[in-house]
């Protein structure tokens, strides 16, 4: 228990009514969660405000309230705190009610388009092979040291994270690697935490449906860097034309990272293959089980991370050569049938060109590239069409079908995405049923051939009309191949 008056020390309430010297069992901010004790805080959500459940975690026995909008009638013996933005100050109680985890870890984040789950899934990887407890927090999962647990969001809410670093910090965890999300940042998720550092890994096209432009994409993910103190690192993409703007305003140290210009940290691509790729890092000769220019800048942020933490370099340099592909992240299966199978979660444009690209220079002409793709419903539609373009330019033949449609009807996506084929595209069909387009690919591909399916990746649902049906690209490619 702690007294109301602690929890508020980084907060400034515009009004109190009540004794801040109340006793609080337990911090809440869904109203269903409240039992005698709690403190209820009352979030104005996208969806639901929770002001209205303010009568009934009251009557549940909620010592104290914090709210934007003080109720009509105040409860006797019950503290109401006024702010002005409940969200904010939910993230310093968050701080104080666990007691600042964040303070007590080198915690990274990592932000950018892509590449923020498998840079943030490698660096844990790395330190553990380094010997250390660390944690993870991801859009596959979280991680306490060893433990898993399922992950709802990219970037949790401030209780949930707050509980998921002190967990960490009680699993003796000395380090911990968070992705950070745009909505994460514009939603002061990560507002009261303490980075030990940040990496910036690129920026396209994506969540268009909530940032409405690239401007306000940008200022969110700039957003973190400038929040870093002084004491941290930043560590920024000096190939991606807005790297150095993500740094402008920064205070902590600055530090890039490049395949093509000068750069604290540069790479330099030897060979690449199916089954992995030679690189050298700051003239350090290493074999990774990695494929693709875009997994080179992944490897080269961890190496620079790693390094930044004060790691040895020739030890991060022989590690990285022990570190295995992301579940779902470029993710090979090889069937007996003499064919290969990538399944990667390219869900924008630049994503699915990236995977394209790398198939085609490492293939040559030796094979055909067969790419199953579609794109989400209720998200980004601006980007529909510029999926279908790149697939059918890039690929011999291209099957669209359903990603997850959600409340979208999945014939009007497929509809706009042929909206951006050319006239004269003939290597392109649809096959709604996305089932049905993997197993159409898998029949059509020829040993020596690539099949790509993209999308998903990782996820081992889809959603359809807000229902979530298990579904698993890699299960199903499996069962094709007669793989147990």
């Amino acid at each position: 228990m702690k007294k109301l008056e602690t929890l508020l020390k980084n907060v400034s309430p515009l009004r109190i009514e009540g004794s801040t010297q109340v006793e609080i069992t337990g911090v809440v901010c869904d109203s269903r969660a409240v039992s005698a004790g709690s403190l209820f805080i009352a979030v104005k959500g996208v969806a639901v405000d929770a002001h209205k459940f303010i009568p009934a975690v009251v009557e549940a026995g909620a010592a104290a309230v914090v709210c934007e909008t003080m109720p009509e009638q105040l409860a006797q013996g019950v503290t109401y705190v006024l702010v002005e933005n409940s969200t904010i100050a939910m993230a310093f109680i968050a701080g104080e009610w666990y007691d600042q985890p964040s303070r007590k870890l080198k915690l990274v984040g990592v932000t950018g388009t892509n590449g923020k789950t498998t840079t943030a899934t490698l660096l844990y990887e790395l330190t553990r092979l380094m010997g250390y407890k660390t944690g993870l927090l991801s859009t596959v999962k979280n991680i306490v040291d060893t433990t898993e647990i399922p992950a709802k969001q990219t970037t949790p809410d401030h209780l949930t994270l707050n509980r998921l670093l002190h967990e960490m910090v009680e699993a003796g965890c000395e380090y911990a690697f968070m992705e950070v999300s745009s909505h994460g940042c514009v939603q002061h998720r990560i507002d009261g935490l303490t980075f030990a550092g940040g990496i910036f890994s690129n920026l396209t096209r994506d969540h268009m449906d909530f940032h409405k432009t690239v401007d306000n994409y940008i200022a969110a993910k700039k957003s973190f860097f400038d929040s870093l103190p002084a004491d941290a690192f930043a560590l920024v993409n000096i190939d991606d034309k807005v790297g150095e703007v993500m740094v402008q305003n920064c205070n902590a140290s600055k530090h890039t990272y490049s395949l093509r210009s000068m750069a604290d940290f540069k790479c330099r691509v030897i060979e690449e293959r199916l089954d992995g790729t030679s690189l050298s890092i700051n003239g350090k000769d290493i074999e990774v089980l990695f494929t693709g220019r875009f997994n080179a800048y992944n490897l080269l942020s961890v190496y620079g991370t790693a390094v930044l933490l004060g790691f040895d370099p020739e030890d991060v340099a022989v590690k990285m050569s022990m570190l295995v592909p992301v579940a779902g992240r470029f993710q090979t299966i090889h069937a007996p049938q003499g064919y290969t199978a990538i399944v990667d979660y390219a869900h924008t444009p630049d994503a699915l060109v990236n995977v394209l690209d790398t198939v085609k220079d490492v293939m040559g002409s030796k094979g055909k590239v067969i790419t199953v793709c579609g794109c989400g419903g209720n998200r980004d539609a601006g980007k529909r069409p510029i999926m279908a373009r790149e697939a059918a330019r890039r690929s011999d033949k291209v099957i669209l079908t359903s990603d997850n449609p959600r409340f979208e009807d999945p014939e009007e996506i497929l509809r706009e995405m042929e909206a951006g084929l050319d006239d004269d595209c003939d290597n392109v069909v649809k096959i709604t049923d996305r089932r049905s387009a993997i197993v159409a690919a898998c029949m059509m591909a020829q040993p020596g051939d690539v099949v790509i399916v993209a999308g998903k990746g990782h996820e081992d649902y889809q959603e359809i009309q807000g229902v979530k049906h298990h579904f698993d690209d890699r299960e199903e490619l499996k069962k094709i191949m007669g793989i147990k």
